[in-house]
């Protein structure tokens, strides 16, 4: 089952991940667990670069779902540059999008994933409101 990408996103940050030795499996290409890292590492990074900071004892993003789709093999040596764009922010969540290419084949897809990402207030464990400088990035 393929989940689609939308075509009506936001995109927020770009960045180059440069495959490790370490990222292959035994078949010798990225394990397909490393594509969830690559997609975990760009949202952090958006995540940082606009401020976020989670606290344990206040509020911040949960992640409730993800996946990926996989189009190609990466392989190492390269860079992949990975895309991040976000989409319908609700009262309380929002959708992330990633995308994966290689540096060296540029427009060539070959990984695209996403996930669902709650708002939530941590001591109460459940969700809350968008706050409203998030939700600024966000539209």
């Amino acid at each position: 089952m393929k989940i689609a990408i939308p075509e009506h996103k936001k995109l927020v940050h770009e960045m180059l991940i440069p495959i490790r030795w370490g990222d292959m499996d035994a078949m010798g290409h990225v394990n397909n667990t490393t594509y969830f890292r690559y997609l975990e590492t760009i949202r952090i990074e958006w995540m940082r670069s606009i401020g976020c900071q989670p606290d344990p004892r206040g509020e911040g993003p949960v992640i409730a779902n993800a996946f990926c789709n996989f189009y190609k093999q990466l392989e190492y040596p390269g860079n992949v540059r990975v895309r991040m764009y976000v989409s319908d922010p609700s009262r309380s969540s929002f959708e992330s999008w990633g995308t994966m290419e290689r540096e060296d084949d540029p427009g060539v897809l070959y990984a695209a994933g996403g996930a669902t990402t709650v708002w939530v207030d941590f001591p109460a464990q459940k969700s809350a409101p968008l706050p409203p400088w998030m939700r600024a990035h966000l539209e």
